[in-house]
């Protein structure tokens, strides 16, 4: 049966159709009821029909993924062609500006794949470099126009691009059936910048940025407006920021007058990257660093007492999968509960999750939990999510997965 549309169509179940109209772009594999006899090549446009024949809408066709279609388009008058991607970069570009602002969108996320009806795609940009992750098949064939239309697109706003970088050393990209690799993409006439490390400067904070070998594309821009909240906090308080990664919390409580901050992480070439980066803003005075993993020093600093009177807790994901997130909460609630027992009554914490498999509703029960249990209260100051370059999109579960919580321990 062919739809409307004219792309090969597949059929899907009511439990999809139903997911399809509520907002959630992906069709998995077990609800395909029919499909075409020829099958689609990887990437290729195809249709979504409903039980009844009904257009859904138009997407990617990933043969090798459980994610089977990415649908992109619902709207039946939509044509496929550079004018409409390149209305789509616009909009997302506008809405960066629009919400970011003209000096933190010199550093923020530019495409934050569903959520800007990209699929699989995250663009970052630091300063004169973007840096991409292209995790569906779908954008792998088409980024040969995208990339270099994106480009366009900043140019024309006046933006200063230079390169653009690939970090597509990821493992998801096999699911989708494509290598992984990390180096430069080609733009049209123009030759590579000649190193894989940049400053930029986000908060008043300047950092050095490894594109190539740093975490994800380099540097984590989703609590960017997080990390001013914790400034704001921290002039004369004693900190700990525990997962320090390139050292960014610490040094925004340190920028924000901290009497003193100590950044812990359990990778040594992060704290030497958190060392240089205080040196480079006139901090090292007020800081110190240590290479431990937190679940060991915590319970360590027990026995000196209250040392801190502010405490971070920025863990990476804990879990990324729906079948470990009840074993992830136990590992939350462990660091949790030390923190607040560490911390004299009054002291500050912040905490958060990057993981949106550990919902909301979880990581709340595991607070009051960890505060039960150390015989502490909760005095909740702010609950804060990802900054607004990486949009939440209602309907679409995955985009919604940063919990931010301030609270003062009393």
């Amino acid at each position: 049966m062919k739809a409307e549309r004219g792309y090969p169509s597949f059929t899907i179940t009511k439990k999809g159709e139903a997911s399809l109209t509520g907002g959630h772009p992906w069709v998995y594999f077990d609800e395909i009821t029919s499909q075409p006899d020829t099958l689609p090549q990887p990437g290729d446009l195809v249709d979504v029909l409903s039980q009844k024949g009904r257009w859904l809408g138009t997407g990617f066709y990933s043969p090798q993924s459980k994610i089977r279609i990415r649908v992109f388009s619902r709207n039946a008058n939509d044509k496929f062609d550079k004018a409409f991607w390149e209305r789509r970069l616009e909009y997302a570009w506008a809405y960066r500006k629009q919400v970011m602002g003209p000096v933190d969108c010199q550093c923020c996320r530019v495409i934050f794949g569903e959520a800007d009806q990209f699929p699989g795609l995250t663009v970052d940009r630091f300063g004169s470099i973007l840096v991409t992750q292209t995790l569906s098949v779908g954008m792998e064939v088409l980024k040969p126009l995208l990339f270099p239309l994106l480009v366009e697109v900043l140019r024309r706003d006046g933006q200063t691009i230079t390169g653009l970088y690939e970090r597509n050393d990821v493992a998801l990209r096999e699911k989708e059936g494509l290598p992984q690799y990390k180096g430069w993409f080609d733009l049209p006439g123009e030759e590579h910048p000649q190193s894989t490390q940049t400053t930029i400067r986000e908060n008043g904070v300047e950092y050095l940025v490894d594109f190539e070998n740093g975490q994800k594309t380099g540097f984590f821009l989703d609590q960017k407006y997080n990390r001013l909240a914790v400034a704001k906090l921290a002039a004369g308080r004693r900190v700990l920021d525990c997962f320090t990664h390139t050292g960014s919390f610490a040094l925004n409580a340190a920028m924000g007058g901290a009497a003193h901050v100590t950044a812990v992480d359990v990778s040594q070439s992060a704290v030497e990257m958190a060392r240089a980066n205080a040196l480079r803003n006139g901090l090292e005075d007020r800081m110190d660093f240590v290479c431990s993993d937190v679940f060991d020093l915590l319970p360590q600093l027990e026995t000196q007492g209250h040392p801190y009177d502010f405490i971070i807790l920025d863990p990476p994901a804990f879990t990324k999968a729906r079948r470990t997130a009840q074993n992830a909460m136990r590992g939350y609630k462990e660091i949790n509960y030390r923190a607040m027992k560490l911390l004299p009554r009054g002291g500050y914490l912040a905490t958060a999750s990057c993981s949106h498999f550990a919902t909301e509703e979880m990581f709340i029960k595991m607070l009051r939990s960890a505060a039960h249990d150390t015989g502490r209260q909760l005095r909740q100051i702010e609950v804060r999510q990802q900054a607004p370059d990486h949009p939440i999109l209602w309907g679409v579960e995955e985009t919604n997965y940063l919990k931010f919580f301030l609270f003062q321990v009393i």
